[in-house]
């Protein structure tokens, strides 16, 4: 049985994961001062952080177009193969829409899955496919059943360093935003039902990794023995250090992976983030 596994770039994941040669990444199309890339293809995500802190406007994504998925679900399925297809949120990009639009263009098995998420969280159900593929005992349509059963499990916290993003983005009211700079207030920010959501804050950045792993225990009732933990951050690894510590001290997971914040996520939160995420 052969299987392709594609995901878009919405999905951040290990590069352990996306090294493996059945797994394949589709770019999402980012325009910043004019310029388009793409995602992942034309700047690694560290050479994204630097366009980022040297532009003055807010980057904008454009969703991975109905031709991009035609030409790579035929491309596989003429090979015969099998392709599960792993898009981020649909509320949050009409990506989804434009692989549901291939699909029915295309002759073979094809199976579009909404993560409902973004970034880390979209990439476990990335993480969680990759690894039922490789023990191959099931079909691509028995796979996307194991996803569904997933969704109740995965959970996302993430915190993004400054507000001036969120705030550019219309994510977050001016008001609060100012006041949240002022007292240096950082947003803790889940995704319910497809969307960003802020779930808590903490005030400055020294807590963030101890609050993060807090949160994270509670969601899990404090038992994370047999969930896939991914941590996550852009441009801040001094930051990313803390909460490395902080997760090896106190989580004992089935399998912790470490991924970095890609363009569709920091272009609205800013290169400086810090995420975790876990599922079955």
């Amino acid at each position: 049985m052969k299987i392709k596994l594609i995901y878009d770039s919405m999905c951040d994941i290990p590069e352990e994961i996306n090294n493996k040669e059945f797994v394949e990444m589709i770019p999402l199309t980012i325009n910043v001062d004019g310029k388009e890339y793409k995602d992942g293809v034309d700047f690694t995500k560290e050479e994204f952080y630097n366009i980022l802190k040297d532009s003055n406007n807010l980057p904008k994504t454009s969703q991975v177009t109905y031709i991009d998925f035609k030409d790579i679900f035929e491309k596989y399925t003429k090979d015969g193969y099998d392709v599960i297809c792993i898009t981020g949120s649909s509320k949050a990009s009409g990506t989804y829409q434009s692989a549901n639009l291939a699909k029915a263009d295309v002759d073979g098995n094809i199976y579009i899955f909404d993560s409902l998420f973004l970034s880390l969280g979209s990439g476990q159900y990335v993480i969680k496919a990759s690894h039922l593929i490789e023990e191959g005992d099931l079909s691509a349509s028995e796979i996307i059943k194991e996803l569904e059963k997933m969704r109740d499990s995965v959970n996302l916290l993430f915190v993004p360093f400054t507000l001036e993003y969120l705030k550019q983005s219309g994510r977050l009211p001016n008001v609060l935003s100012f006041v949240g700079n002022m007292l240096s207030i950082k947003p803790i920010c889940t995704m319910q039902d497809g969307k960003s959501k802020i779930v808590s804050k903490v005030r400055g950045t020294k807590q963030i990794a101890s609050k993060l792993v807090d949160m994270i225990l509670d969601l899990n009732n404090g038992k994370l023995e047999d969930k896939i933990v991914t941590i996550g951050y852009g441009s801040n690894e001094v930051d990313f250090n803390k909460l490395q510590e902080e997760v090896s001290k106190r989580i004992n997971a089935k399998k912790v992976y470490i991924t970095r914040g890609g363009s569709c996520i920091c272009s609205h939160t800013g290169p400086e983030i810090l995420a975790i995420s876990s599922s079955y």
